[in-house]
């Protein structure tokens, strides 16, 4: 079956007011729309548009009552839930630090809460779900601009002496507050004991050190020496930073990270443990359906820094960008090393082009209309319109003028987390 679907975005404060109707090809509420969701979560399930195809309002509730023909054999006798969430999002204002846990750690996580009576929706729960949340963001705009990952510690140590020259032609010198960031920084694991000196006392308008060191740093960032730098990006991030969340440690910490831009079609993979935050643009999102977040900066909400720093991966390492695979003309893969999950871009030339689809997938036009035929059905998909095919289609011929984004399923397993 091809299911039609659709959805209202959410509204979210940092959200564009115009990139998502732009996409869709329609008028905009006049409001921030931040994410259209599409999918099955129960915090924005997607509507099925004709409701008595299925006999059901919206995806999570037909999955629930059949979820053998929606989702296929093979994931209805795993964990009888649609593994994947795809999401249009549209960042004008940073979103807050954050990085999600393991399998593991989420089944533990979930477990101590519960047998703690956490509610599940309280403020400072961490773990609402026993999931993984693993994402996937590609870059629809011309450029998507990103924080990711820890980057190498020579490229720290240029950032600081960076500021060393800012504050040393300063009309005020105030070394001593680089003093304090270097000598964490200097400490046998210099990521993790920085991130967590600066949530811990540079959080709540504390006037101590990490505050200092805060307020020095965003002085410094503005500086000539700084904006001329190599890591011009870096500190003109800091600014903008400083400007949504002033006095916020998660200003420092973005300088430990990878500053990211992403081109038209070029995507980032962020496993488990990974800190990111989206900064601006315009992304397909495709990640495992979770609500598992441990926030890390840049945020009013609850920050559980022993958790946060239990959770991270402060491995230095290079931006993690996931180069897309040819898997056949006009279609490529984005495929990261987890099962629940792969984006296929198919952009349909003279010929049509092709996608197996093994399992369950939901499919978003792009830029025109493009034109589906699976085994069974077959839909005609407006521009920024979206529909959810069943896997008895098998494969996809995708024509038209457009461009199709197709979420699936990865490696088909009970086991899909």
């Amino acid at each position: 079956m091809l299911v039609a679907i659709d959805n209202t975005p959410r509204d979210y404060a940092w959200g564009s007011t115009g990139a998502i109707a732009a996409f869709r090809g329609s008028r905009p509420s006049g409001g921030p729309e931040a994410e259209l969701w599409l999918g099955a979560h129960a915090g924005s399930p997607a509507r099925v548009v004709d409701a008595a195809s299925v006999g059901h309002p919206d995806l999570a509730a037909w999955i629930a009552a059949e979820p053998e023909r929606a989702l296929g054999p093979a994931v209805a006798a795993g964990s009888a839930r649609l593994p994947f969430l795809l999401k249009l999002l549209a960042a004008a204002e940073p979103l807050s630090l954050q990085a999600h846990p393991t399998p593991a750690q989420a089944r533990a996580g979930f477990a101590r809460e519960e047998a703690e009576g956490v509610p599940i929706d309280a403020y400072d729960r961490n773990y609402r779900d026993e999931h993984h949340k693993p994402e996937l963001v590609v870059a629809v705009s011309e450029t998507f601009d990103a924080l990711s990952g820890f980057r190498p510690l020579e490229e720290v140590r240029g950032v600081l002496e960076v500021l060393r020259a800012a504050d040393a032609a300063s009309a005020s010198p105030e070394p001593g507050a680089l003093d304090l960031l270097e000598a964490h920084l200097a400490g046998p694991d210099p990521l993790r004991d920085t991130v967590e000196w600066l949530l811990r006392d540079g959080r709540g308008g504390d006037t101590g050190e990490a505050a200092w060191v805060v307020e020095r740093v965003t002085a410094l960032a503005a500086s000539d020496e700084a904006r001329r730098s190599s890591y011009a990006l870096s500190f003109e991030t800091v600014g903008d930073l400083a400007e949504a969340y002033p006095g916020d440690p998660g200003v420092v910490i973005s300088l430990l990270l990878n500053r990211v831009r992403l081109r038209r079609g070029e995507a980032l993979y962020l496993a488990a443990g990974n800190i990111h935050a989206y900064l601006d643009g315009l992304g397909i999102e495709l990640m495992a359906a979770s609500d598992n977040v441990l926030r890390g900066g840049l945020t009013p909400k609850h920050i559980d820094v022993a958790e946060l720093v239990d959770v991270l991966d402060f491995t230095p390492a290079p931006a993690p960008r996931l180069a897309p695979e040819e898997v056949g003309p006009g279609v490529v893969a984005f495929r990261p090393d987890v099962p629940d999950f792969v984006l296929y871009r198919a952009e349909p030339g003279a010929d049509a082009a092709r996608v197996a689809v093994d399992g369950p997938a939901i499919v978003l036009a792009e830029g025109g209309a493009v034109r589906l035929r699976g085994a069974v059905g077959e839909a005609e998909v407006a521009r920024g319109g979206a529909v959810y095919v069943t896997p008895e289609e098998r494969e996809l011929v995708v024509e038209g003028d457009g461009i199709a984004w197709i979420a699936t399923t990865g490696r088909l397993a009970a086991s899909v987390d």
